[in-house]
């Protein structure tokens, strides 16, 4: 916990953390070495020598580096933070994390791509992992999810054939990280229960422009135990206080090739400047008695309850303040499993969520040598640990007690099974026949699917399609394309013919199964809150002669509200200011592209202008913000970088104009200084995009 300024994390981890600073180079038994350029050898060019220990050690411990990568969730990034509940749960669980308002939980969350290898790109169309791993006084709570709060299939026995159809195809190990293949989509054409997570894969869930903007879900249906044993169903939510953003898919693509650890760089930088990701923890909560009250199962996987019927109950606050000191020890080591629980949680029939009870132990210790994994400090739980378990791979712990097992006398009894406090698993009665057959409650594959293309903007259901089209237009084989948008074609007759038109497959006639017309407006992202521009990133395009001043304001209301603003220019150092003074360049322009920042800036300035107008970088960089939506702002002259950009159709500020600033589909201008340009241009930023922006006729 962390309390009064401790945190007994990081506390612990101190133990483990080496300095080099002022050290001597020595082998792993401590000893001093001379030499570490140089082989032991007879002679200067005679053959090496076996009793060279210090050479053994150093290509040995080279040579096993490298542990075995996560089969799934491999590329990802984390870091540290705190835990802090505001609406305790007294009610519904004894998990004291989330009863007492008096403790901090130290957390450690693990942000990840599930599809690619660890040396794929950040921006892929993917589900992202949003894995949390609790350190409570009662032991670790790992809550283990992903941004989306479905999943592909209902039952973890198919889990396998569901990781081989999105991997790379055995035949050429081709594609890394793309589900936009032959295999995925037959696997998807032959399971319709998987369209409801489809859908949200080819929304732009998939590409968030940030893991501080990005949603996170439990998946799963969990049981809360109260003090009394009384159990209450809860699904669990991370609402990021920053709302809920994603990227343009042609933006997506560029950034992979520009800045392909874009997420992670995003994370680690914004933990950097201070500008802390937060999140709301959240559950949907849902009485014993009201399990069957809904018109799909609780336990089905691929079912969301939507919030209008069941709402999500703030429940505390997670701030992420700390990245973590070594990329490997900590983030590449972390080890989450669903099965680490603390009294007061617990687990359901879920058959998904009953074989990845099996699955992430197994996994671990492959992955991670043996069944000592737990003891690596990052997974070391803060609560003391006291057990009969003894040696293996990497066993840290020195225990002198001449016993080991239950029940002894040798040791006083101890350690002692425990009493008031301990995990008590829920009594749930289970009784029938041994079978393989899943329940009639979960076979509706598709009203799901309906809801959420019913609950998306217009924006939203274009980017849909897009993502469709470019992803099945990948498929080799005519039939499997047919089968998607038959399947499709029960989900929404429209989306199936718009699908069908951009792939060369006929459209259906007529609807596979009627639209029902409901809708949850809580799944769109346009109804996410979008007020905040901490940690956004403006581009300010400058050159010689370039207004100075401008910058200075404008810069200045961004970065009191915690925006990072720099200033580009066609070579690094500095531009001349129209008054004389000089602007420090922060990038070279060639080094950056608009695809790496939110908005971009014109400041004006005669000559600067100028320069600009005369470099298709500079053009093309404004273009190309302007059709990924993004926030664009110019100030007097700079007003004519937009327009040699193409910026048609967009109204500008007149000649006559005054300092207040005019504002036409997040496009910011103004002429004069003073005015309100600065806080129009802010408020543009912090809607994120500009969906419904016109802007097909601008060549970007």
């Amino acid at each position: 916990m962390v309390d009064g300024g401790r945190d007994e994390k990081q506390e612990q981890l101190e133990r483990w953390r080496v300095s080099p600073e002022g050290s001597a180079l020595t082998t792993d038994q401590g000893i001093q070495v001379d030499d570490t350029d140089d082989s032991l050898t007879v002679g200067e060019r005679g053959p090496s020598l076996l009793e060279d220990f210090h050479l053994r050690e150093k290509i040995t411990h080279f040579d096993h580096e490298r542990i075995p990568e996560r089969v799934v969730h491999a590329r990802g990034s984390g870091a540290y933070g705190h835990f802090r509940v505001t609406d305790p749960l007294t009610d519904y669980t004894t998990a004291e994390f989330l009863r007492d308002t008096s403790l901090t939980t130290p957390v450690f969350v693990r942000f990840s791509t599930v599809a690619g290898s660890r040396g794929s790109a950040d921006t892929v169309r993917d589900v992202r992992g949003f894995a949390t791993k609790f350190y409570t006084r009662q032991g670790n709570f790992d809550l283990v999810g992903n941004n989306m709060p479905v999943f592909f299939i209902q039952d973890g026995i198919k889990f396998p054939d569901f990781v081989h159809a999105v991997k790379p195809e055995p035949s050429s190990e081709i594609p890394q990280a793309q589900s936009a293949h032959d295999t995925l989509w037959d696997f998807v054409q032959l399971q319709p229960e998987t369209m409801h997570m489809m859908m949200w894969l080819m929304s732009d869930r998939a590409i968030p422009r940030s893991y501080a903007m990005m949603q996170g879900f439990g998946v799963h249906t969990f049981r809360l135990i109260n003090a009394e044993g009384r159990p209450t169903f809860a699904k669990f939510h991370w609402k990021p206080l920053l709302g809920t953003h994603s990227l343009a898919w042609d933006e997506t693509q560029k950034i992979g090739g520009k800045d392909p650890d874009f997420n992670r760089r995003d994370l680690w930088d914004r933990i950097e400047a201070g500008a802390f990701p937060e999140y709301e923890l959240g559950v949907q909560l849902v009485p014993a008695e009201d399990e069957h009250r809904f018109d799909f199962d609780l336990l089905d996987a691929t079912k969301i309850i939507p919030e209008e019927e069941v709402p999500v109950r703030p429940v505390g606050r997670l701030t992420l303040n700390r990245n973590p000191d070594n990329f490997f020890a900590e983030t590449e080591q972390v080890a989450f499993h669903i099965a680490n629980v603390v009294p007061g949680i617990d687990f359901t029939n879920d058959p998904l969520l009953q074989a990845r009870l099996f699955s992430y132990l197994d996994t671990q210790l492959i992955r991670l040598g043996g069944p000592n994994f737990p003891q690596i400090p990052v997974n070391r739980p803060v609560a003391p640990v006291r057990n009969h378990h003894r040696d293996g791979y990497h066993q840290a712990d020195i225990n002198p007690a001449r016993s080991a097992y239950h029940k002894n006398s040798l040791s006083g009894g101890c350690p002692a099974v425990g009493g008031e406090g301990s995990f008590t698993h829920y009594q749930e009665r289970v009784d029938g026949a041994k079978i393989r057959k899943r329940s009639d409650s979960f076979r509706d594959h598709y009203s799901q699917a309906t809801l959420f293309w019913n609950s998306m903007a217009d924006w939203e259901k274009e980017h849909i399609v897009g993502a469709f089209r470019f992803e099945l237009g990948k498929c080799e084989q005519t039939h499997i394309r047919e089968g998607v948008v038959a399947h499709l074609n029960h989900v929404d007759h429209d989306l199936a013919v718009a699908v069908a038109k951009g792939i060369g497959v006929e459209p259906p006639g007529e609807a596979g199964t009627a639209n029902h017309g409901r809708s949850s407006p809580a799944l769109s992202q346009a109804n996410a809150p979008a007020d905040s521009v901490l940690g956004r990133k403006i581009a300010v395009l400058a050159a010689d002669g370039v207004d100075s001043a401008a910058i200075a304001a404008v810069g200045d209301a961004f970065t009191r509200r915690g925006a990072i603003v720099e200033v580009l220019a066609a070579a690094d150092g500095f531009v001349q200011a129209a008054n004389g003074g000089q602007v420090e360049v922060t990038k070279a322009m060639p080094t950056m592209a608009s695809v790496l920042y939110d908005a971009v800036l014109v400041p004006g300035g005669e000559a600067s202008v100028r320069t600009l107008s005369e470099d298709g970088d500079a053009v093309h960089f404004v273009a190309e913000a302007f059709v990924h939506c993004k926030a664009v702002g110019a100030l007097d002259e700079g007003i004519g970088l937009l327009e040699r950009a193409g910026l048609t159709g967009v109204r500008f500020a007149g000649e006559a104009a005054g300092g207040d600033a005019l504002v036409d589909q997040g496009v910011v201008t103004t002429r004069g200084h003073g005015g309100d340009f600065a806080d129009r241009f802010v408020d543009a930023v912090a809607a994120h995009r500009h969906w419904t922006r016109r802007k097909s006729h601008v060549p970007a």
